[in-house]
């Protein structure tokens, strides 16, 4: 698995599994509806942050994420992230090497911590991988998260000092 910056030639690949995410809504504060091109300039963010994707030996794509400062100004020093990996490579170690790729990424960029704002607290893949890279939740909204088969779930606040 090869993981490069992604372009704009990369979304036609990304959307599919994008749009099935967010629709599914399980897993993101995204609109359910969110349209193609809003998404697409949502996710694909220029300099100073960055978008990757991970590819396969054929140029696949198989998982991507952007990356960017939390916040601006007096905060601008923390990091964040989002993933997504495509359902049809779920549990293949794409989303792992995507979580490892931006906390490296974080740490060569001079930011001194990461912070996940969102991770709903049912999605329990992604709270298991964040803590196997040293995350730790530090804050959980209670109800924070409305889940269409579960009801109010919370939506952990995730941190990791670089």
């Amino acid at each position: 698995m090869l993981i490069r910056e992604a372009t704009t030639e990369d979304w036609p690949a990304v959307w599919p599994f994008f749009r099935q995410i967010v629709a599914a809504g399980e897993t993101f504060t995204y609109p359910t509806d969110l349209g193609r091109d809003e998404a697409r300039d949502w996710w694909l963010l220029g300099a100073p942050d960055r978008t990757v994707v991970a590819v396969d030996e054929d140029g696949a794509v198989l998982g991507t994420a952007k990356m960017n400062r939390n916040h601006m100004g007096n905060g601008s020093h923390i990091a964040s992230a989002s993933y997504m990996v495509d359902p049809a490579h779920a549990g293949q170690g794409v989303g792992r090497a995507l979580a490892e790729y931006t906390v490296e990424w974080a740490r060569a960029a001079g930011y001194r911590a990461m912070q996940f704002n969102a991770v709903v607290e049912t999605n329990a893949a992604a709270v298991h991988l964040y803590r196997s890279l040293g995350f730790e939740v530090v804050g959980t909204l209670r109800e924070g998260f409305r889940h269409p088969k579960l009801g109010y779930v919370g939506l952990h606040i995730m941190y990791l000092m670089l």
